[in-house]
Parts: C-alpha cells; structure tokens; sequence
C-alpha cells in the first residue's frame, strides 16, 4: 500500500487559538477553567484538557460566581454572553474570528431588515450562536432542497451568510439556487466558508483520483471532518472518519493499493501519526506528500491573556 498524505490538514488557526486560550489561562490562573461546550468537536483535545484542569459544561448556570468561563471557538448567542455578564464570570471568548465576522454580519443585515438566510446545519452549535444575534431575522437553509422551498416576507431585502465549515461545493449549489429565486440577493463581502476548510477539501479533491481509500482522522462530531468524508465519497472514493487508528477496520484495506489521509480542522496531528504507524505496520510501504497552500495565518489572544 502507498499512503497519500494531505497537506494542510489539522488544525487550523482558530482551533490552535481556542486551546491556547484554555492552556494559557490554567496556566495563568490555575484550574478549574470552565469551558462552555467543547472547546473544539475533537474527543482527544477536550481528554487532554479536562485531564489539565478544564471542565466542561453546557450551561452558564453550571458555572460558579466569579470563575473564569471561556466561550468555544464556535461561538455563543448573545444571551449566553449576557448570563455570563449577570453571574458575575470572567470571561475569555475562544470564538474563531472567522466565526465572530459572521456574527457581525448578522447583525448589520438585521440592523438594516434584511431577511438572512443562514446556509448551515440547524443543530450545529455555530449556527446557533449566528441565529441568536437575529433570531427574527435568520432562517436556517440546510441545503438545495430547503433553498427551492424557503420563503421570505421581502424578496428585496434578502442576505445570505454562510456556516463557517461547510462543504464548498454544497454550499455553492445552495447559493446558485437561492441566487436563482431572489435576484436581489446580498451576499457578504467575503466568502464565509473557512479558508482552512476550504483547502482542506481542496487537498482531497486533488489527490482523489489517485486512491481506491481515503482515512479522514477526525471526530464523527466534527461538521468539517464529516464534509472531507463525503467528499471523498462523492468523488467515488470508499471513505471512512475515524477518531484513531482505533477506529480502522482491517477489512477496508483488503485489496487497496492507494490510501489517502488527511484531517480535520481540529484534528490534533499525533492522531495522524498514530494512523500512519498503525498502517506502516499493516502494510503500508511508502508515503506520497500531496502539497497544499502553506497556512500561516495567526489570530492574537484574547488581552486579558496577552
């Protein structure tokens, strides 16, 4: 077997920014550090912290007066950030910036009584820290289906803004269709798709041909790895999401020649190498770099950690 190794993969600058902002506060503060929602959608990370001090609740109400509460990388609605206000907590918010900008267009679309229509997945956590900065406002589109049969009270006055974590090319086809039935349609001034996710899947796209496998290392919970997963299935390639080596079934890789890996967006890179070993010793003879854009994009600290 030859293994394909994607590159980027794994974290990205949001991601390494929310577990440093965790990391750097037990260190500065000392546990317990509460985290509102994990941190991030992967299982190892959140094990590694919580075994360093943090605790992880869903609600504010969980949390006690006075100790320090850090907002996910996901983001939060703006009453959590008011609970949080009226408990008296200190606060450290981990929200991807990328994700914040989406906020803020929420807010400016509504401020003008645009209709939004958010293109994502209803239960995700970041789709509901977007619609609570708008509840009247935003209507959730989950994909080409939902487009062809939303209805808004002015077809003049229609935004759409985007899930940070999408698939490109689902998102896409949403937007053609939404484009399609309200001409009038403002989009916002920059994509919202992640770059990270975007060259994520660029990177599978690439090598996609040339594999009869792909492996995604990621958490079955993780909206981004899901989306490499099916778009390597949708480009003909068995594919599986797995958390570790753990979660490989020695049966997928009978008759296969040509494995691919890569991960996702908060995939810390030892699951990778855990994945590479177990295959090296399961067959694998040589390994393929298939090169991406280089990623150095870098998000400050919150000031109250800098």
């Amino acid at each position: 077997m030859d293994l394909h190794l994607a590159k980027p993969r794994g974290f990205c600058a949001g991601v390494e920014r929310a577990i440093e902002i965790v990391e750097t506060a037990l260190q500065r503060f000392g546990p317990p550090i509460y985290v509102r929602h994990e941190i991030v959608h992967n299982a190892i990370v959140v094990k590694g912290l919580r075994e360093k001090g943090a605790v992880f609740v869903d609600r504010v109400e969980d949390v006690p007066e006075g100790a320090w509460l850090v907002f996910s990388a996901h983001g939060v609605p703006p009453e959590v950030v008011e609970k949080a206000k009226v408990k008296g907590l200190e606060v450290l918010d981990a929200t991807c910036p990328l994700v914040t900008k989406v906020h803020v267009e929420a807010r400016a679309f509504a401020d003008k009584g645009y209709t939004i229509l958010l293109v994502g997945h209803r239960s995700h956590v970041e789709v509901e820290g977007v619609v609570g900065e708008a509840p009247d406002h935003v209507v959730v589109v989950e994909n080409a289906t939902d487009a062809e049969t939303v209805e808004v009270e002015d077809v003049d006055k229609v935004a759409v803004l985007t899930q940070t974590t999408l698939s490109v090319d689902e998102a896409a086809s949403t937007h053609a269709v939404l484009k399609r039935r309200f001409p009038a349609l403002v989009l916002p001034k920059k994509d919202d798709i992640c770059y990270a996710t975007q060259n994520r899947q660029d990177a599978v796209k690439k090598m996609a041909a040339d594999l009869d496998l792909l492996l995604v290392i990621g958490d079955p919970t993780s909206s981004n790895s899901n989306r490499l997963r099916e778009l390597g299935e949708s480009r003909g390639v068995e594919s599986h999401l797995v958390l570790g080596p753990e979660g490989i079934d020695p049966a997928w890789l009978v008759g296969k020649t040509s494995i691919g890996i890569t991960s996702g967006a908060s995939t810390p890179e030892i699951s990778v190498q855990a994945v590479m070993a177990w295959l090296d010793q399961n067959g694998a003879q040589s390994v393929v770099h298939v090169e991406g854009p280089e990623e150095d994009m870098v998000f400050a600290l919150p000031q109250a950690l800098r």
